[in-house]
């Protein structure tokens, strides 16, 4: 490593008029070799993203453009070549994976056709060449069935996959440099272990550059040989990721790895003997219908939960964790209704909620409420935050003067300003929506709270707000939880008892503490053994 791939002096990139602040990134330099990994972390709102689009020529212009400074790429600075060398060098020279690839992939056409696409730009070659190259990019990524996933449309594909075929259209052209913008961030442990591999092997075989962009500082102690930190735009500091690691200079960087989650789990509380909720039997399948017209053999039957009898004491937070698709959040949307099950028994205070019609639901749901995993895609844009939280309380039977008074009562509880009262979900940050869910939530008094995934699309400080401010809350209002995760980090700081779900079915439970010191299944031997930065030792730092 010992040539410069890419030398960022003095980068400044600018904002519209009327932005937060006037330069998203300022005076930014740093540098990469061939076959090194340099690892931005930040978090949102850093000007980590923006440093790299502007490498791909990729910022929004006219409103956000590069205003001083220079990027040299072997010897030319992209920040003066024509918009046409630009694109001769994107995916031919330098690539990039984005963070979420099913927005990053046309939907309308083939996994094929897009690598397609990149051949018929950059390489001479028959159409038959390009296939062949495309099945065997496919199955360099480990792909299973490359043949026909070249004729698969993204929405056919897992995320892991999606993420896979995204790596091999970055890496057709052998590029110098690989940007990965958040690539494993929506990802389960497992997926991710392998997703990093993967760069890696790739990186390896051709001594790319790569350029990892990430807030999980598990990701960073695996995989990088330097790191560079950055807050509000400017780097304040970088070095090897031993040294920035294990001994922090900067407040900032010391205050991040602080946030980190550990993975000793922490003491659980003493368990209570009555059951808040529990599951007996129950089941659920998707699919096994025809097509609209009823024509063609019946669609695959999927067997989303199966038989799973599980239970929630009073006070206790019991963690569900497992792989996408392994139907977690299935069970608990089946648990509160927003789903039907096929059979078996959801039991609180001696009903069964599995046989209540919809009106017999209602003065149920008061019990048990429930947190998403996206705020944004869960308040409605066209109604302020006292309306939103409000409207729970009012349908329930309280007056409107009631139901505010509770609003304002909430925001406080969650630590918003009341004057998020009259603002709209957009004008608030995603920790702070985060919060307004959690107070919509909290609005009818439940006993029971679903979490799910509620975190993982957070910064490590704002995730850490989030967590200490779920367990203030379980504290004082005596919630019994119900937290789903895939992060196995923020499973120790927050459960007391961990359910492990695969394929639908509960393969291990039992108390968070001696799941992580002797676990019993081989699934979740393989789950502890993929969290990320597990040589690293956090505590120490701290």
């Amino acid at each position: 490593m010992t040539d410069t791939l890419l030398k960022i002096t003095n980068l400044a990139i600018a904002l519209p008029e009327g932005s937060e602040r006037t330069l998203a990134v300022e005076n930014l330099s740093v540098d990469l070799a061939p076959g090194e990994t340099l690892c931005i972390v930040g978090e949102s709102g850093s000007g980590k993203s923006l440093t790299a689009r502007a490498l791909m020529g990729l910022l929004p212009a006219p409103h956000v453009k590069v205003s001083e400074g220079a990027i040299d790429f072997c010897g030319e600075d992209l920040t003066k070549v024509s918009e046409r060398r630009l694109r001769e060098i994107r995916g031919s020279e330098i690539s990039m994976v984005f963070q979420e690839p099913m927005t990053a992939l046309n939907p309308v056409m083939t996994i094929g056709s897009q690598i397609d696409e990149i051949f018929r730009f950059h390489a001479d070659m028959s159409a038959q060449q390009r296939r062949q190259r495309a099945v065997e990019l496919l199955d360099s990524v480990q792909l299973p069935d490359p043949k026909q996933i070249v004729g698969a449309y993204p929405h056919e594909l897992s995320g892991g996959q999606r993420q896979r075929a995204m790596i091999a259209m970055a890496l057709a052209l052998e590029p110098k440099i690989l940007i990965a913008d958040e690539p494993t961030t929506a990802l389960d442990v497992t997926t991710q272990a392998q997703i990093l591999k993967l760069i890696s092997d790739m990186q390896a075989v051709h001594k790319t550059g790569v350029l990892f962009i990430t807030h999980d500082f598990g990701v960073v102690a695996d995989i990088a040989d330097r790191v560079a930190v950055m807050q509000y735009g400017r780097v304040v500091e970088t070095g090897p990721v031993d040294k920035v690691l294990n001994h922090p200079e900067h407040p900032y960087t010391q205050a991040l790895i602080a946030s980190v989650p550990s993975l000793t789990p922490r003491a659980a509380r003493t368990r209570s003997d009555d059951i808040a909720i529990e599951t007996q039997k129950l089941h659920k399948t998707f699919g096994g219908g025809r097509s609209f017209f009823g024509l063609g053999p019946p669609n695959r039957v999927v067997h989303a939960v199966k038989d799973v009898t599980v239970e929630l004491r009073r006070g206790e937070t019991l963690g569900i964790v497992g792989e996408s698709g392994s139907g977690k959040s299935t069970l608990a949307r089946c648990m509160i209704r927003l789903l039907d099950s096929d059979s078996g028994k959801i039991m609180i205070d001696g009903t069964n909620l599995r046989t209540l019609e919809r009106a017999e639901m209602r003065p149920w749901r008061a019990k048990i409420q429930m947190v998403f995993q996206d705020p944004f895609a869960s308040l409605n844009p066209r109604i302020k935050i006292g309306q939103i939280i409000a409207q729970g309380p009012m349908i329930q039977g309280a007056s409107r003067k009631e139901a505010e008074a509770r609003t304002r009562e909430l925001l406080g509880i969650v630590g918003l300003d009341e004057r998020a009262f009259n603002r709209y979900p957009h004008e608030f940050s995603g920790g702070q929506r985060q919060r307004i869910g959690i107070a919509r939530a909290l609005a009818l008094n439940p006993e029971i709270l679903v979490a799910d995934e509620p975190v993982s699309a957070l910064d490590v400080s704002i995730q850490a707000q989030i967590l200490k401010l779920l367990d203030e809350i379980r504290e004082r209002m005596n919630l019994s939880m119900l937290f789903i995760t895939h992060d196995l980090r923020v499973a120790a700081q927050v459960c007391d008892r961990l359910a492990v779900m695969r394929y639908g079915e509960i393969v291990e439970t039992g108390a968070t503490g001696d799941i992580f010191d002797a676990p019993q299944h081989s699934y979740t031997r393989d789950l502890l053994a993929a969290v990320p930065g597990q040589n690293w030792n956090r505590q120490a730092t701290i």
